[in-house]
């Protein structure tokens, strides 16, 4: 008895140190306060691709510029096939703080390693990790990584068991809440006559059945249902969700989840590779990521996890490669130029005096007074003359028209000299004088203001304007259009006009068209002051080549690409090597001048198309032209490949000492 006693008394005590386990732990992290741990993802090497037929070499030869060949080892092949440096990281994560990341096509992928260590692996707990990452002024907050322990888990597992049970008790059919077996009998014995009905195929309604026998079916089902099963039931129903939470402690997370692993034996700290595309923006060049995070027992949070230290990723962009000088262009510039208005003054019958009162001239001659002020007052062009074109409608004989179209162009062009003469000598006055040394008055503007010729010209009748009328007319039929076009071939004007009184659609154009046939058409000859020459050649510079250009340093490839392709030139190669149109890339830069950004770029793009031995060649001829390549190789995954697959690094010490 007194063994058996021991016996319970130790496993009690068993028990009790197995349950403060967890709590012993958390006091001693409490003092050491835990920290979220993450770290640079290791590099990964790509595997050396062969075609299928062709043997593999162990070495590269590859021809110098100076006519030497030189002998390439690669790297040793390990048991995966992975080519891998000789120089192995046997760590199971990179200690560095800081890493490069290269731009492709817009975005970047930021990789980095979020470590367990195997003192947070507690079988009760559940790690909630959340990075943060940072870039500019904005931050975000990326996917959880939660790691579960195996007894949360099923501590989890059991809390949707039994919630299921409790759902599974819900009856949803509503016919096992009758005493299906209790109306039946009632009926039988009672009512012999609807009974049946139980064996009739013959529909009845609900209305028959009650006129039958004084009862609805609806009554008679709710006489016979259990009242307390459904009372039941109905509480079931509504405390489904008090019931979720009072069963499902910890429930499993399913938004906002990069990972959810359940950890049950781990012989070490556990890493999981998270790797995260952002999309770039303009001056972009830092992302940072801390990490933080908090540890729950059956979903209450018993500890904080601190920030870790933060992790610095500096992009590298192929923006970098862009040729920054000015592009100008050829412009030539005319000495003479012209300007042309056209504007619909109404005249009276056999009238050529302005009115300006009539119909909509006020608004028609301020327009034109607009524009003359604008030429007179112009800095660039001196005004050298006005031709005024009048013309009249067809209606009344040609002659008459003709001798009333000069007499309205040689009107209007008086009324609008009259008023370009009161403009001048208001422009004299406001230029004002100037007082010499001698105290002698001067006019302020030394060429004073020459006088502006117009010149009368006229349009008989404004044919061509009642064509344009006829075709745009969206009330004349077709067969009326012809009729028009078939008048319109009789060469006498006054004959043409008298064959068109004939047809019915005649008096809706005469009072639709003509009066906007009358018209007087402005037209103005300019030239550039003090320009002497009849044209002249310069150069400026070329603002939609320098769009391109900001654009590929906006990281706007898409747009650069579009500005910069018809130029096809160096910098269009960088926008199509950005997109990862290599080939149009290619063919811009062999035809390039050789430097060394283009024999860099070239590497890159002889890289991603596999031809490594042209891409090696390339790479070390722009190192030697520029030494600064030797780092900027170990930025682009493509020139880090080379350097390490064959072990360029030596070689590109030797030409940094060079």
């Amino acid at each position: 008895m007194k063994a058996k006693t021991h016996m319970t008394l130790a496993a009690a005590l068993i028990a009790a140190a197995v349950s403060c386990a967890p709590q012993a732990l958390l006091y001693r992290m409490g003092k050491a306060r835990p920290e979220a741990r993450i770290a640079m993802a290791a590099d990964r090497v790509q595997k050396d691709t062969v075609p299928a037929g062709v043997p593999e070499h162990d070495t590269l030869v590859i021809r110098n510029v100076d006519g030497r060949d030189m002998i390439i080892m690669k790297a040793i092949r390990d048991d995966d096939g992975q080519m891998v440096a000789n120089q192995v990281i046997d760590a199971a994560y990179v200690t560095a703080r800081f890493r490069n990341v290269a731009e492709r096509q817009g975005k970047v992928d930021i990789e980095f390693q979020v470590i367990v260590p195997r003192s947070l692996q507690e079988g009760r707990w559940q790690l909630r990790y959340t990075p943060a990452l940072y870039m500019l002024q904005d931050s975000l907050l990326l996917d959880k990584v939660v790691i579960t322990g195996g007894q949360y888990r099923r501590r989890q597992l059991r809390g949707y068991q039994q919630y299921q049970r409790f759902i599974d008790r819900i009856i949803t059919d509503s016919t096992k809440l009758i005493h299906t077996r209790a109306l039946e009998i009632f009926i039988k014995r009672n009512i012999p006559a609807l009974y049946a009905f139980r064996n009739d195929t013959t529909f009845v309604s609900d209305e028959q059945f009650g006129s039958v026998f004084g009862v609805g079916e609806a009554e008679a089902i709710e006489h016979y249902t259990d009242k307390f099963a459904t009372r039941l039931n109905d509480r079931r129903i509504a405390s489904r969700d008090r019931m979720f939470h009072r069963f499902v402690k910890a429930p499993i997370i399913v938004d906002g989840i990069r990972l959810d692993t359940v950890l049950t034996n781990s012989r070490g700290d556990y890493v999981y590779n998270y790797v995260q595309p952002v999309r770039t923006r303009p001056r972009l060049k830092k992302v940072e990521i801390v990490m933080s995070g908090e540890i729950y027992e059956q979903d209450v949070k018993v500890c904080d996890i601190a920030p870790s230290e933060p992790l610095d990723f500096y992009i590298s962009s192929l923006s970098a490669f862009v040729d920054d000088r000015q592009r100008y262009v050829t412009k030539v510039i005319e000495r003479r130029a012209e300007a042309n208005a056209v504007h619909n003054i109404c005249f009276e019958s056999g009238r050529s005096a302005i009115n300006p009162y009539l119909g909509g001239n006020g608004r028609e001659i301020e327009a034109i007074k607009n524009e003359l002020r604008g030429l007179v007052a112009d800095r660039v062009f001196d005004l050298d003359s006005v031709i005024v074109t009048a013309s009249a409608s067809p209606e009344g004989a040609y002659a008459g028209n003709s001798a009333l179209s000069d007499r309205r162009g040689a009107g209007v062009a008086d009324f609008f000299n009259r008023f370009l003469k009161f403009q001048r000598d208001s422009l004299r006055r406001e230029e004002g004088v100037h007082i010499n040394v001698d105290r002698e008055y001067a006019p302020g503007r030394k060429e004073g203001f020459a006088a502006v010729p117009f010149i009368n010209r006229r349009l008989a009748e404004n044919w061509p304007g009642l064509d344009a009328f006829v075709e745009e007319d969206t009330v004349m039929t077709d067969a009326q259009k012809s009729a028009y076009k078939a008048i319109r071939q009789i060469q006498d004007a006054d004959a043409r006009e008298l064959r068109m009184r004939e047809e019915p659609w005649y008096a809706y154009v005469r009072d639709k068209a003509y009066p906007s046939l009358r018209t007087v058409q402005f037209h103005f000859y300019l030239h550039r002051k003090g320009m002497v020459k009849d044209t002249v050649h310069t150069t400026e510079p070329d603002t939609v080549y320098r769009a391109g250009v900001q654009a590929i340093r906006d990281r706007d490839y898409e747009k650069a690409a579009l500005l910069l392709g018809p130029y096809n030139d160096y910098n269009a190669a960088v926008a199509y090597c950005a997109l990862d149109r290599n080939r149009s890339a290619m063919a811009i830069l062999e035809c390039c001048e050789e430097s060394a950004q283009v024999d860099y770029m070239l590497a890159l793009l002889y890289s991603r198309e596999g031809n490594d031995r042209e891409a090696v060649r390339k790479y070390l001829e722009s190192c030697k032209l520029n030494p600064q390549y030797v780092h900027r190789g170990n930025l682009d995954p493509e020139i880090s490949r080379l350097i390490t697959q064959y072990q360029l690094q030596e070689k590109l010490t030797q030409t940094e000492q060079l």
